[in-house]
């Protein structure tokens, strides 16, 4: 901060972020996560009943799960120790242990033990506090941006309970900012910034749910502001600069990335071809590989149109072609044709279906033999064998087709894996396989 050219004393505290100084101390300071801490939510009455438990709390960067940890705890007047997965090692969590077994002993004092990241611990370090936090030694507060069902052992998962902490809103992350600009002692309220409410919306909105975000932008741009002057007097160029090219949450290959690659999906499969539009655009916006993409479109294309319209495949394949010759940001174009002529195209999953049924088949069954007349008879003995005999060859049979004619192993003789849907080209193809059945009935039935 820039205090010494305007003759501003800078207190010790100031050294601290600003994110840091504001950080709520109790429940009433707490914004967000009104389904967790609201009147009558569960983990609201966990801490006013000062009942304590293991838990993780799972949730996006900057929604409150350390400052909730700390609250927890000093709810409970539990002594907090916090530790990094990135740094700690099974000796740092021996040390914690120690500590509490300590203060339980002397002080008849609980111990929560925080680990930030918990998702980056591996296995043997999960394992070394779990006993612990079984006989009561400690409580465990693990907080992750990460799906714990992934990232955690089926023993920790099974002790804990996991909360899920949401991006805060525009209006929440408003509120943070107006206090930070209001507060005396903690935040800038003594230092008499001028902002207008519009600039102070348009941080919110750029912290895109995240309060440590918004904060470091209001401590950048008052700095900024207070660079020309006391009292700093932010400009929309401040907030601008503060922000810079700060891209949208994407996390290539977190929970947020698959999120947004599924909504993408079922946005084409629900036949929305703006929300399929919108989706594809935050993920560009955000960092995504437009090949990954493209990848998945062509997925799409068999999955949820398949013969319906099978121009869907093509078109998804020349778009993926388009974006390796184009490149950004040309390329993406053709990738959006593509997602929109998708969720407008007539849908299918009759392909996808009859695959998977017949995989299911082809696992489950065994080794069966091909049928004796639909054998390769390329030798003499394999002739003398009756390889191939009785084949009955299609193009030589009325309208090219050997009624009656059976092509599957016996024992799935009948099975019927693709049946067409009433839509698109798939309803001629349905008209045509049941012209087909009604052609073998007859045959069999000694009728055609």
């Amino acid at each position: 901060m820039s205090g010494s050219s305007t003759g501003r004393t800078q207190q010790p505290d100031e050294f601290r972020p600003l994110a840091d100084r504001m950080r709520p101390r109790n429940l009433d300071e707490f914004v967000g996560q009104r389904h967790l801490v609201g009147p009558g939510k569960p983990l609201r009455r966990t801490i006013e009943s000062a009942h304590l438990h293991s838990m993780v709390l799972w949730g996006p960067p900057g929604t409150g799960k350390t400052t909730l940890a700390r609250i927890i705890a000093n709810h409970c007047d539990a002594a907090f120790v916090s530790l990094s997965a990135v740094t700690a090692g099974v000796a740092a969590i021996r040390d914690a242990v120690e500590r509490a077994r300590r203060l339980r002993r002397e002080q008849g004092r609980a111990t929560v033990l925080f680990v930030d990241e918990v998702h980056r611990f591996n296995k043997a370090q999960q394992d070394a506090f779990l006993p612990h936090v079984e006989d009561g030694t400690l409580f465990f507060i693990g907080a992750t941006t990460e799906n714990p069902s992934f990232e955690l052992n089926g023993a920790l998962l099974s002790r804990v309970r996991v909360y899920v902490l949401k991006p805060l809103s525009v209006a929440d992350i408003r509120r943070l900012v107006d206090a930070a600009l209001t507060d005396d002692q903690r935040g800038l309220g003594a230092r008499g910034v001028h902002m207008t409410p519009e600039l102070r919306d348009l941080i919110a909105q750029a912290a895109d749910g995240d309060a440590r975000r918004a904060l470091n932008f209001l401590e950048l741009a008052v700095d900024l502001a207070a660079a020309e002057g006391e009292p700093p007097r932010v400009s929309r160029t401040h907030v601008e600069e503060a922000v810079g090219a700060s891209l949208r949450r994407f996390d290539k290959g977190g929970d947020v990335f698959y999120d947004q690659i599924s909504a993408l999906h079922k946005a084409v499969r629900g036949s929305a071809p703006d929300a399929a539009l919108y989706w594809f655009c935050r993920m560009v916006d955000g960092g995504a590989d437009p090949r990954y993409v493209a990848r998945r479109v062509i997925r799409m294309a068999s999955e949820d149109i398949g013969n319906a319209d099978p121009r869907g495949l093509a078109l998804a394949l020349d778009a993926a072609q388009a974006y390796e010759r184009l490149g950004s940001p040309e390329g993406e174009l053709a990738i959006a044709q593509a997602i929109l002529y998708l969720a407008c195209a007539a849908k299918s999953n009759a392909v996808y279906k009859a695959y998977n049924a017949a995989m299911e088949d082809a696992r489950s069954s065994g080794s069966l033999e091909v049928p004796v007349h639909l054998r390769n008879a390329p030798t003499r003995l394999m002739r003398a064998l009756g390889y191939g005999k009785a084949y009955r060859y299609a193009h030589d049979e009325p309208d090219a087709y050997a009624a009656g004619e059976t092509y599957l192993p016996s024992e799935l003789e009948g099975r019927r894996y693709y049946e067409p849907v009433d839509r698109g080209l798939e309803r001629r193809i349905r008209e045509k396989l049941q012209w087909l059945r009604e052609q073998d009935r007859a045959a069999r039935s000694g009728t055609r």
